[in-house]
């Protein structure tokens, strides 16, 4: 059954979430402070990581040129300004806040927990690959294995920001369903090459959240999310024109 996968990751956080939420209440501030530079640290390095397995994954391809990594800066660039017009965090903030406003939570963390768990679970190549491979050819198991590891970190965040974690179940529905749904109108777009590009701006951005999560300064992360998808608007454009 095609979006699967996208269902069982969407429970995956939410049951993280509340089992987080539950043991947050025994952990002293001290520790969250030290838990939560722990996970800067883990999601600075996933970052990392994934991006140089994207640019090995080109370079293997023999396909790494100027053209590439100025597509990459351009992606960043142009969907930046998209997310900035569209205000794409504050929009988020503001949906956090409001589920905050209707749901007895205690704590101010609500919207960060929110929007933090929210583009970490949304940004990464596994929520791409995966929504795109459940749509193309009905295999979930991607997804599958993003959500014990989404479930294992949404207990963590949980712990330390309380139950808006939970809630950032909703934009992964929403987002991972989307590019599944899409996935048959994109196909004949899509290559190797268009998902390595899309994932390489990925991991830039889970990058950005960890430099948030330590406070080393604060990155609109959710206003570059469109960078995501700019490679696969290039490619399509590029078809079109021949070129």
């Amino acid at each position: 059954m095609t979006g699967m996968g996208t269902l069982v990751n969407t429970g995956a956080v939410i049951a993280g979430g509340i089992a987080g939420t539950l043991l947050r209440s025994g952990i002293p501030e001290k520790y969250k402070k030290t838990v939560m530079q722990a996970i800067g640290l883990s999601v600075m390095f996933i970052g990392i990581s994934g991006t140089i397995k994207e640019m090995l994954t080109i370079v293997a391809g023999n396909k790494l040129d100027r053209q590439f990594i100025m597509l990459m800066i351009f992606s960043l660039v142009f969907g930046g300004l998209i997310g900035e017009f569209l205000k794409i965090e504050k929009r988020l903030e503001n949906i956090g806040v409001w589920f905050q406003s209707k749901i007895p939570a205690r704590g101010g963390a609500f919207a960060e927990g929110f929007v933090t768990a929210s583009l970490v679970y949304c940004v990464g190549a596994m929520a791409i690959v995966g929504s795109l491979e459940d749509g193309l050819s009905g295999n979930p198991s991607t997804l599958y294995a993003k959500s014990i590891l989404d479930g294992v970190s949404a207990v963590v965040f949980a712990a330390t920001m309380g139950i808006g974690v939970a809630f950032s179940a909703i934009p992964v529905l929403v987002y991972q369903g989307g590019i599944t749904l899409l996935a048959g109108v994109i196909k004949p777009w899509l290559n190797d090459m268009v998902i390595s590009q899309m994932s390489l701006v990925g991991g830039i951005l889970i990058f950005a959240i960890g430099i948030n999560l330590l406070e080393l300064k604060k990155i609109n992360v959710g206003n570059l999310l469109p960078a995501v998808f700019i490679p696969v608007l290039y490619f399509i454009l590029r078809g079109l024109l021949g070129l």
